[in-house]
């Protein structure tokens, strides 16, 4: 088993259940969180048929940290910018990418394969947040908007909040065309210089038309918006991994295509 702990994560197997956590949140004892990994057939992805791995994932995530499979909060997820604040379990969160509370016992749950989970945790006024940020999401600023939220729902201070960012697609791979690039500058070229986010990558021959090619550093863009909502740069803690880089420990869409199945970023108080 490849070991992935490096400075801010640590990865943890237990009973063949593997998943890692942030070194930073786990000072914080009244809360627990994690981000799986696809070994032990952990697979978070919506399937139609009888045969889904769904719900025995979840058992077995459950089992480890002693969580009510009842009590874990699934938005449905379809990179909107929404986020929306939860008081229990029951209700069905559709169209729905982020969400925040400061409820106890409710396990807050967004599923990811490439696209940016962010964990958030004021430890002051004790909320918790979880955000799917793919690349719509990045665009929409769903990351800025959480925060925003946990100002104005909960009185969160900005200088409180910790951001985890999870493992997910990195500039070294996020590689588009002219048009996902131009919808980038147009929203953040006020922001940032867009040389700092966007490189030049090859250009390609795509039925006799040359196409070029670009990466963004989306990694660096939500970096950037987190701090502009007043977050403070020690307190944004990157994990440094991308999924398609490391596809043989997490879920990636762009290697395996619709093939591929989602890994789960789950957070909680405890009562």
């Amino acid at each position: 088993m490849k070991d992935l702990t490096n400075e801010v994560i640590v990865h943890k197997d237990v009973n063949g259940v593997q998943y890692i956590q942030f070194k930073k949140l786990l000072e914080y004892t009244e809360i627990q969180h994690c981000f799986t990994l696809k070994h032990q057939g952990l697979n978070f992805k919506k399937y139609d048929d009888e045969n889904s791995p769904l719900e025995l994932s979840y058992e077995k995530i459950s089992e480890v940290f002693n969580w009510n499979p009842n009590q874990i909060v699934k938005p449905h997820q379809t990179h909107t910018d929404r986020v929306e604040v939860v008081y229990d379990s029951e209700k069905i969160w559709n169209e729905v990418d982020g969400l925040i509370t400061n409820q106890k016992n409710l396990v807050l749950c967004t599923t990811e394969a490439d696209c940016t989970g962010l964990i958030f945790y004021d430890p002051v006024c004790k909320v918790i947040g979880n955000v799917h940020s793919g690349w719509r999401g990045t665009l929409q600023r769903i990351g800025q908007k959480a925060v925003k939220k946990m100002i104005n729902e909960y009185h969160s201070d900005p200088k409180n909040i910790i951001c985890c960012i999870c493992p997910h697609i990195r500039k070294c791979h996020f590689e588009v065309e002219d048009d996902v690039k131009e919808l980038f500058e147009k929203e953040f070229s006020a922001d940032i210089e867009i040389e700092q986010f966007i490189t030049v990558g090859k250009s390609i021959d795509k039925d006799g038309v040359k196409v070029q090619k670009y990466f963004i550093d989306t990694t660096l863009l939500n970096k950037m918006m987190l701090q502009k909502e007043g977050l403070r740069e020690e307190n944004i803690i990157d994990s440094g991994m991308c999924t398609v880089c490391e596809s043989d420990q997490f879920h990636s869409y762009r290697v395996d295509g619709a093939l591929s199945g989602r890994n789960a970023t789950m957070i909680e108080i405890k009562e």
